[in-house]
């Protein structure tokens, strides 16, 4: 008997285009360093976000996090952030010198809870964080309206959001800070890979500065492709910028954006339709038409979510778990402090195959598999 192909939760897709453009690179530019195709990735992603916006690219979404933190915070001083996301958001933050203050949930948008926020806010918070999780974003209007009533700064972690709008305008193109991730399995990719986007010029140069290890204005020169000899250092910074090859790889996948949105949203709809009614799953509410989906989270209720992913696992199919708490982190952890929400969202969250290498047949397949889990499951 033919052993089917396991269905992947996710994965790069590449072809023919990126490995020329690699090889543009390797042979022909011969400048595999930080220089003009990362400027020319910079500005493509500038139009994207309308023109607008300041766009400085990284070697990950962590760094871009990390440095948006560092240019918007002083040591010691606290970032509300949910503690239901990955734990890059807040290794960026205590990278930075500031302090993570976790908040619970909103149970509906899985997205910070503002009330629950302003019960953690003190005297030395200066960022919140909204973790735009599976590409949407909830209610950002109310997000932005606390922070300007509690004169706090924005960075919002939208590595799951890339392309998606809020109320017509592209995550991005307006608010304060945003940060993207370019990973091998986001939205676009570029192998590795982030960005720092903003229209405050003072963030953007900082950014631009610490991403090469704090030389000032190292920037300019590395896209003429010169080096700094003499130069001058007035803060921490990194080895953090993104490279030729990295920036190569992401001009293509740009340019297959639309293509990629539209695989994802379809399979997202189509998983939507067909999911809906089964008992035992709970489907989150997203607009589909302004959403681009990175992973398609199920809650999977009356404790049945852990047989549900071995069943699928026994049948092929991969599913995840996005995310792990960190207020259960013992780095992160503090006592006494309870999050009901994002511990019952846990228990329950389970992330289906979601890909634009996924295809009709693979798709049908982990539906039918969760239907006959179900099915079998009411019979014991």
């Amino acid at each position: 008997m033919k052993k089917q192909r396991i269905i992947r939760l996710a994965r790069s897709i590449v072809d023919e285009r990126e490995a020329r453009e690699l090889r543009r690179v390797l042979l022909e530019d011969g400048y595999l360093g930080m220089g003009q195709e990362v400027r020319l990735f910079e500005d493509e992603l500038g139009k994207f976000f309308g023109g607008k916006a300041e766009v400085v690219c990284v070697n990950s979404g962590t760094a871009a996090l990390h440095l948006a933190i560092m240019a918007a915070v002083k040591p010691n001083e606290e970032v509300l952030v949910p503690s239901f996301t990955f734990v890059a958001s807040f290794q960026a933050i205590t990278a930075a010198g500031a302090k993570p203050v976790a908040c619970d949930i909103d149970p509906l948008t899985l997205m910070l809870d503002l009330k629950d926020a302003a019960k953690r806010l003190t005297k030395r918070t200066r960022v919140i964080m909204p973790v735009h999780y599976s590409g949407a974003v909830g209610n950002l209007k109310s997000v932005y309206a606390f922070a300007k009533e509690h004169k706090l700064r924005v960075v919002e972690d939208a590595a799951h959001a890339f392309g998606t709008t809020y109320q017509g305008k592209r995550v991005g193109s307006f608010g304060d800070i945003t940060c993207f991730s370019f990973d091998g399995i986001k939205n676009i990719t570029c192998g590795e890979g982030g960005a720092v986007v903003t229209r405050d010029r003072k963030i953007a140069q900082f950014v631009k500065d610490a991403r090469l290890l704090g030389v000032q204005k190292d920037t300019e020169r590395r896209y003429a492709g010169q080096r700094s000899w003499e130069f001058e250092v007035v803060h921490q910074g990194y080895r953090y910028h993104m490279s030729n090859l990295l920036a190569a790889i992401g001009r293509v996948q740009l340019n297959k954006f639309s293509e990629f949105a539209g695989a994802r949203q379809f399979l997202a709809k189509n998983y939507q339709k067909e999911l809906i009614g089964i008992p035992g799953i709970e489907l989150l509410p997203v607009d589909l038409a302004a959403v681009v989906p990175h992973i398609f989270p199920i809650l999977v209720v009356e404790g049945r979510r852990d047989k549900l992913k071995a069943f699928l696992q026994a049948k092929g199919i991969e599913t995840g778990i996005h995310y792990y708490p960190n207020h259960r982190l013992k780095f992160f952890s503090k006592k006494n402090t309870r999050f009901p929400t994002t511990d019952k969202i846990y228990s329950e969250i389970l992330s289906l195959p979601l890909h634009p290498g996924l295809n009709p047949d693979e798709q049908k397949r982990v539906i039918a598999m969760i239907r006959r889990f179900f099915l079998y499951e009411r019979t014991l």
